[in-house]
């Protein structure tokens, strides 16, 4: 796995834990960045600085483009990779959209349910396509 997919997997990690214990991912992110154990990339930190940042909107293009899912039935796992992937897709010009989707499909596929990939595909790519229309 690249550099900056394990980033992506920590950030994953980070976001999920803090929604899981119901905490604000930044603390969870310090606390991480203060026991450096493993050291945390500063990818990291970006994606979850940025989901952070920018989650109302977020929550709301999820929530629009998710035909027939509301956020609360979403499994955490995926509602956390679309988080991360719709704010690296949007507010991220580092990295070329085809691996922001490729990179979130691949976790999707790798952590969540045999449908994950294909629902994260389809919301990643819809918003690869209006991207231009989207950020505010």
């Amino acid at each position: 796995m690249s550099a900056r997919g394990k980033a992506r997997r920590r950030a994953l990690d980070i976001l999920f834990e803090a929604e899981a214990r119901g905490r604000s991912p930044l603390e969870v992110l310090a606390e991480r960045v203060e026991r450096a154990e493993p050291p945390v990339n500063e990818y990291t930190v970006t994606l979850v600085e940025g989901v952070t940042r920018h989650i109302g909107r977020v929550d709301e293009l999820i929530s629009t483009y998710a035909e027939g899912w509301t956020m609360e039935r979403m499994p955490a796992v995926d509602r956390n990779i679309l988080r991360a992937g719709t704010y690296e897709m949007l507010w991220s010009a580092e990295v070329p959209e085809g691996v922001v989707i490729s990179e979130w499909v691949h976790l999707a596929g790798e952590l969540s349910t045999d449908e994950s990939p294909q629902f994260v595909n389809g919301i990643l790519a819809r918003f690869k396509q209006l991207k231009p229309s989207l950020v505010l």
